[in-house]
């Protein structure tokens, strides 16, 4: 089996360090930066994108909302139309450090409140597969199983990867359990590792009330401005190897 493991990275901002590119990016295959809207700066990008030229890491851009303070995680009433803007000026923006240092984007999550409307919201869902295939039609689209991205991907013809979360709790329709609600964060490395194991192995997972859910996975996320980002990192590529899972980049 193999899998890819990823991390949302770059998140920095000016004379705020957020997170620990340095340890994380050699050990993971894909980053997932953020493109100056949720997170992020022009010289943060520039430095994230040499660290994975360095280490041979695979690069995505990660939008998200117009949202510094609330960290992208705000819910925005915005218009599909300006969803789609606003995915394509980020991409744009992390494709001319792409370009400096001679590199491919091969993907593109969309990052928190976005990430999470987009889900549900057709509309939205819609927006960013229209923004991605515009812009490189062999860009990847790394978003839930089952939900509306994935599904618009495939009827515009859009490559796209099932992620898979390490560190959150699943409701029982496969969406992320609300950051607000108790639960929602999985803190212990060993219970995320176990977690993963069987997202990976059976296609299933427990959803906070108990119920076991069908889930695909193609790529394992790592929140990197979590507390226990590096140690998570670490135990599940110790456990992937264990368990005879090869990872590499989607």
């Amino acid at each position: 089996m193999k899998i890819d493991l990823n991390s949302d990275l770059g998140e920095s901002f000016g004379a705020y360090k957020i997170g620990n590119d340095e340890n994380i990016i050699p050990l993971i295959t894909s980053a997932n930066i953020a493109c100056g809207y949720h997170a992020g700066d022009p010289l943060v990008m520039d430095k994230t994108l040499l660290l994975c030229k360095e280490n041979g890491t695979s690069i995505g851009a990660h939008p998200g909302f117009p949202d510094l303070m609330g960290f992208g995680r705000r819910q925005l009433n915005t218009s599909p139309k300006e969803v789609e803007a606003y995915v394509t000026y980020q991409i744009g923006a992390l494709d001319a450090f792409c370009r400096k240092y001679g590199l491919r984007m091969n993907h593109v999550k969309p990052h928190g409140a976005l990430y999470n409307m987009a889900v549900k919201n057709e509309d939205y869902a819609i927006a960013i597969v229209n923004a991605v295939k515009n812009f490189d039609s062999s860009i990847k689209l790394l978003a839930p199983f089952g939900s509306q991205m994935i599904i618009q991907a495939q009827k515009q013809g859009l490559d796209f990867a099932c992620e898979i979360f390490a560190d959150r709790a699943y409701e029982s329709d496969g969406s992320l359990v609300a950051r607000t609600k108790e639960g929602a964060m999985i803190t212990d490395e060993n219970i995320a590792v176990e977690r993963v194991l069987t997202m990976i192995t059976d296609g299933s997972v427990k959803a906070i009330n108990g119920d076991i859910i069908s889930i695909k996975a193609d790529s394992v996320c790592v929140h990197g401005d979590g507390a226990k980002a590096l140690a998570f990192v670490e135990k599940l590529r110790t456990a992937f190897a264990e368990n005879g899972i090869y990872v590499e980049a989607m």
